[in-house]
């Protein structure tokens, strides 16, 4: 299964935007699934549903960061190279579906009450959000078919080692 197929299952199954696409991802990075969608809980709808930046491409963006990311708060060539690796994924997502910013996407307004709504048949049929995880994962797996990360030890989380956490 493609990552574009595991973000839009997950996103089906009830995940939010950014913990389908980000999840779609956790066994390439080493994580464990509640710890990735814990991570990635907080960027559904655009930011805690304030419909900011896409969940997908914030999805993307952190598996981005674990497969690509620096590390050294001194090494401007790293943090440079890694901005234009984010510049790059937003611009192609920017390109394949007209905004990265979540209520333009979606045609709304602007913040809305933190209550998410009910995953209905209905709220699928309105939400073109399924298309957006989709598209998120594919534009990471192509980048990552063209330059396969770097070897490296586990990405972290609950279970990592004392000694790789900084």
């Amino acid at each position: 299964m493609t990552h574009e197929e595991k973000a839009v299952k997950n996103f089906l199954a009830g995940y939010n935007c950014a913990q389908s696409v980000f999840l779609a991802f956790a066994e390439d990075l080493g994580l464990e699934t509640d710890f990735a969608l814990r991570l990635a809980s907080s960027f559904g709808g655009g930011m805690g549903r304030l419909r900011e930046v896409c969940g997908g491409v914030s999805g993307i963006l952190m598996a981005a960061g674990l497969l690509y990311g620096y590390t050294s708060p001194d090494d401007d060539e790293a943090k440079a190279a890694h901005y234009a690796l984010v510049q790059e994924l937003a611009k192609e997502f920017r390109r394949e579906n007209g905004s990265i910013i979540c209520r333009e996407l979606l045609g709304r307004k602007g913040p809305e009450t933190p209550v998410p709504e009910k995953r209905t048949a209905a709220y699928y049929a309105q939400r073109p959000c399924a298309r957006f995880v989709g598209s998120a994962a594919a534009i990471l797996e192509r980048y990552m078919a063209q330059h396969p990360p770097l070897p490296r030890k586990a990405a972290g989380g609950p279970a990592a080692a004392a000694e790789d956490r900084p």
